[in-house]
Order: C-alpha cells, then sequence, then structure tokens
C-alpha cells in the first residue's frame, strides 16, 4: 500500500542506474557479480557480452557502469569497446541504490467512469503510465496519487509500489482507453480477463501503405529483440505467441490506411511489431517505421498514431458486461483530415 500520512501518500523506489528495485526485493547495499567468459564468447566487446549475460539492464547502463568503474576485467577498469577473451573474470559491482520518492502530482486525467472499485481513463498521448527510467514525475501514477487525495477510496496494492491500480497500460504516445483497479480484489478479477483474453479491446492506426487484404490475421511470436534490448521482434530466445486480427476502414491512395485492431494477446509493442512485420509501420512510430513513417507526402506525422478506443470487460462487482469507448483525438483527426484532403487532391 502507498507509504506515508493519511493525506498525502508517498511511494518509495529504489533507482539504480536506469531501472527500478524495489524495497522487499533488494538491500541497501551493493551487489556484486562474477561473469566468466566462455570460449564462444569471444572475441566480443565487453558491453555487448554483457548485454547478453545480463539482461535486466540496457547496454547504456551497462555502458555507463563500465565508464564509472563499477564493471572490471581482470580486476582492471576498462572500456565499454575492450574485448574480452575466454577465461576473463568479469565482475559487476552495481552500486548501492538511492531512494526516490512518487509523490502525487495535480496532473490532469479524463475519467470516463469511477465507482468504488475501478474507474476508466483516457489517456492523452505524452503520459508514461508509470514511472521508468527517464520518468521518475509526471506519471499516470502520480495523477492517480494526487486524485486519490481529493476522493475517498485507493489504488490496488498487486501491481506493486510503482504500479499501484494498473492492470495494463498503453505506451507513452498511445492514447486511449485504460481501467484502474481500485482495490485488489478489482485487480484480481480485472487482471484474470486480460489474462485469459477475454477483453474487448478495438484500436484505431494509421499506417504505412496499407495491408493488402480488407481484413487479416497477424500470427508472430514475439519477444524481446536479441539485438536491441528496447524493441521487440520476433528475433528473440524468448518467443512468445501473439495475434492480432485487422481491418482496413478507409485507404489514402497507395500511401496510408486506417485501420482497425484486434488483439488476441497482449504483449508488450504487439501491434506496432505486427504491423511491421506486413510492410505496414505504424504512421509516426520512427522505432519500427523508420524516419519514412514520420511524413507521408508532406504531412507531418506528430507521434505514433494508435488510439485504444473500445475497451469491454466483465465488471468485477456488477458482474455485467460494461464497454467504454473514445473517439479519436484531436491530431488523429487533424492527420486523418489531412490524408483525406492530400488522396482528393
Amino acid at each position: 500500500m502507498p507509504v506515508g500520512t493519511a493525506n498525502r501518500p508517498v511511494l518509495v523506489l529504489y533507482k539504480v542506474i536506469d531501472r527500478p528495485v524495489f524495497l522487499s526485493a533488494m538491500p541497501h547495499v551493493a551487489t556484486r557479480t562474477e561473469f566468466i567468459v566462455t570460449a564462444g564468447e569471444s572475441p566480443k566487446r565487453l558491453d555487448h557480452f554483457l548485454a547478453n549475460r545480463e539482461p535486466y539492464f540496457s547496454r547504456t547502463a551497462l555502458q555507463r557502469l563500465i565508464e564509472d568503474g563499477h564493471i572490471t576485467v581482470g580486476g582492471q577498469v576498462v572500456k565499454p569497446s575492450h574485448k574480452v577473451r575466454p577465461g576473463d573474470c568479469v565482475v559487476l559491482v552495481v552500486p548501492r541504490p538511492e531512494p526516490v520518492a512518487i509523490n502525487p502530482e495535480p496532473i490532469p486525467l479524463i475519467i470516463l467512469y469511477e465507482d468504488e472499485s475501478l474507474l476508466v481513463l483516457n489517456k492523452p498521448a505524452g503520459l508514461v503510465v508509470h514511472p521508468a527510467p527517464g520518468h521518475w514525475t509526471g506519471t499516470l501514477v502520480n495523477a492517480l496519487l494526487h486524485h486519490m487525495q481529493s476522493g475517498e477510496g485507493h489504488l490496488s496494492t498487486i501491481g506493486g509500489k510503482e504500479r499501484p491500480g494498473l492492470v495494463h497500460r498503453l505506451d507513452k504516445e498511445t492514447t486511449g482507453i485504460l481501467v484502474v483497479a481500485k482495490n485488489d480484489q478489482a485487480h484480481r478479477i480485472l487482471a484474470g480477463q486480460f489474462k485469459a483474453h477475454s477483453i474487448i479491446r478495438v484500436y484505431e492506426a494509421f499506417v504505412w501503405e496499407g495491408p493488402k487484404t480488407r481484413e487479416g490475421r497477424i500470427e508472430l511470436s514475439i519477444g524481446r529483440d536479441t539485438k536491441d534490448r528496447k524493441t521487440f521482434s520476433a528475433r528473440t530466445t524468448n518467443p512468445r505467441e501473439s495475434l492480432t486480427s485487422y481491418r482496413v476502414k478507409e485507404r489514402f491512395g497507395a500511401a496510408a490506411a486506417h485501420v482497425e485492431l484486434f488483439p488476441g494477446t497482449g504483449r508488450t509493442h504487439q501491434l506496432r511489431v505486427h504491423l511491421k512485420a506486413i510492410g505496414c509501420p505504424i504512421l509516426g512510430d520512427q522505432t519500427y517505421g523508420g524516419k519514412k513513417v514520420m511524413d507521408v507526402g508532406g504531412i507531418g506525422i506528430p507521434r505514433v498514431m494508435l488510439h485504444a478506443k473500445v475497451l469491454g470487460f466483465v465488471h468485477p462487482v456488477s458482474h455485467k458486461m460494461v464497454t467504454f469507448s473514445a473517439e479519436l483525438p484531436e491530431d488523429m483527426m487533424t492527420v486523418l483530415n489531412a490524408l483525406k484532403g492530400k488522396e482528393d487532391e
């Protein structure tokens, strides 16, 4: 549960380089890990070697640790580009974590529905859902803590201290419907529906060029990419089955299309990865589509053009099916009208 006074709930995390480490998970001391380089891992840069051996850290974080002298090879401080050799002993020392408080912040929320067990939000673009590296403040969690101050109720604790109430999430640039649990019972029931894939979910997106068929299914097992750990793809050591169905609502010549997406599973970045896999990355998604998707015939794309339009689930108390929807946000409507106007030229 939130730590703090009754009038001002505060969450406390511990930040280590670029990841959160929680009170119950780590002592207040540095940790030391040794790795022995095997013959099959040479020659290889030190930062690449550790990225494969220590998947919890990004390569950027590992490079920072190396440069700060927290990682040594044979007892010597080296550079990230240092080539490791078979038999080398690599020592990783994670510095003592520094406490990071997560405080309530008066961030506006678009609340579509709220009762004693849950609330349903329409998340705007640019709002990070929970505290994470680079976003320790200004998140939806900070806003939810502030919202709880002004009324009665709490947030579920099942998601941990860093994700109170969060049953699922949306990427920073994705807009649309999000449900938040206000108690643990509601959280368990809602999470069970997400796990069983019984939730009704409909997304809308503008994509590059467009699928060849009006309707279709994308079945592709994905996981964290073996070469770029910040992205997901079929090139992974931990593939997880994923399914997305789609329907083309409108085409804008050969340049772009407006599609509806129906995720059958809920993998991280699933819709973005699946659309890239069929050659139709989402407009504005430079991570998976490159620079080409940032401009369509002179129309600048401000962000990832993805919107969670519909969310339906069985209410954890009434046990009745409830469905919520949110129309396309203003920036997507602007792009949509520009695409229509471009087609009419």
